[in-house]
């Protein structure tokens, strides 16, 4: 069975974030035809869009998997629904209890109405390519770059690494 490498960013900024990304990523290892193999330092970083919301908790993590895109999401989106996320449709960065994004699927490139991979916002999310290149800094994204030169490409955003 092939198995590809996965990076999910995870996010959260309602209840105890640090310790749901912590469960988050125990339960990312728990996935079906999967395994956790490296996860980022939690950095806090400002919420983004113009609602006021407290600074989210962000990570990323490094899964292989032998699932398709698509079970892949129906996984996340599980283990989103058990921390009682919510998706409103009229608020695109509303608070949330936990997020989890597909952000590279091997090197594959999904278009489809559920996902897009590599994620569509990767260059704009300093939260996400911070916490990324700690894991595989010389990674190269076809059609984006190195992510060193995401980074620094990238829109400035109060954030901190934390211990």
């Amino acid at each position: 069975m092939q198995t590809e490498e996965v990076f999910i960013g995870l996010g959260s900024n309602i209840g105890d974030s640090a310790t749901i990304i912590e469960q988050a990523l125990n339960a990312l290892d728990n996935i079906t035809q999967s395994g956790l193999r490296g996860r980022s330092s939690l950095y806090r970083s400002t919420a983004l869009g113009d609602i006021p919301q407290d600074d989210y908790i962000n990570a990323v993590a490094r899964i292989d998997t032998s699932l398709e895109p698509m079970a892949l999401l129906l996984e996340l989106q599980a283990i989103e629904q058990a921390y009682y996320r919510h998706r409103n449709q009229r608020q695109r960065w509303a608070p949330r209890t936990l997020d989890l994004d597909i952000i590279l699927f091997g090197n594959r490139n999904i278009a489809d109405s559920h996902l897009t991979v590599p994620h569509p916002e990767l260059a704009e999310r300093r939260f996400v390519l911070e916490p990324m290149f700690e894991l595989d800094g010389d990674r190269f994204i076809p059609g984006h770059g190195s992510l060193r030169y995401l980074i620094d490409q990238a829109p400035a955003i109060a954030m901190e690494k934390l211990a």
